[in-house]
């Protein structure tokens, strides 16, 4: 890999579990072995091996590390603003080290302001090793079944995720009873209904390993989390709801 080339874009063929890293300012790999730990932050070498947000003071010299041991890859926070994982899992200095799952990982550095700077991951896999990865065939995303009924009701609901907004939020149950009675006037959707509904889509969709926690974790003695919000941010994600789909909201009478 030459120049600035992203590494979700090109990694150069080598053994299986090497690590590549990069930033804005260059890159270095590390084979797996026991010991090798690759520094990242806003300091140069010999404090750290790849500079990120160099003209950034919330991120520190050195902002976090990169080890080897029992066979695979660990990211360790030791900075103090949050670094930002796929899913925003969020990274504090208290955090444990997490593991790096072969394949391309996107981190990124809390800065001052908005700003977050990337730090690219690539872990090398055997596949990597036999198939050519930009001839392979695309992998389509798991797209999740839905009934007429409930594909309407999920649409009336999310309407905000489909919208791609920033920070979307749910129709209350309330407020989709009162579409669903214009668009539908003869299905009698009152909100018991609806929440009697998506409990069942929840409850399916989790039994099939839905990637976003859809039901009360009764050992915590509460919710996990938002499920609604959760159900929806996995159906938009996975594309089994698009923005096509809003077209259901004009079928008015």
């Amino acid at each position: 890999m030459t120049g600035t080339d992203s590494r979700a874009r090109v990694v150069a063929p080598t053994p299986a579990g090497t690590l590549h890293v990069r930033t804005v300012y260059g890159g270095v790999e590390a084979r797996p072995e026991l010991g090798v730990t690759i520094r990242f932050g806003r300091g140069r070498r010999p404090g750290v091996d790849v500079c990120v947000g160099e003209d950034d003071l919330w991120v520190s010299r050195r902002h976090g590390e990169l080890f080897y041991r029992r066979r695979r890859w660990w990211l360790r926070n030791t900075g103090r603003q949050l670094l930002r994982l796929p899913r925003d899992r969020l990274m504090h200095a208290t955090t444990e080290p997490v593991p790096l799952a072969v394949g391309y990982t996107p981190v990124f550095v809390r800065g001052s302001g908005f700003r977050e700077h990337l730090v690219e991951l690539y872990v090398t896999g055997h596949d990597d090793e036999r198939v050519p990865r930009r001839r392979a065939v695309t992998l389509p995303p798991r797209r999740w079944p839905l009934d007429d009924d409930e594909r309407l009701l999920l649409v009336v609901l999310g309407q905000r995720y489909l919208l791609y907004e920033e920070v979307p939020r749910p129709l209350s149950y309330r407020q989709a009873a009162e579409q669903l009675a214009y668009l539908r006037p003869g299905d009698d959707w009152r909100e018991r209904r609806i929440e009697h509904r998506i409990e069942a889509v929840r409850r399916r969709l989790h039994a099939g390993g839905f990637p976003y926690p859809l039901t009360h974790d009764k050992s915590a003695g509460g919710p996990s989390g938002d499920l609604l919000h959760n159900l929806l941010r996995g159906l938009v994600e996975s594309t089994t709801l698009v923005p096509p789909d809003l077209e259901l909201l004009e079928d008015g009478p």
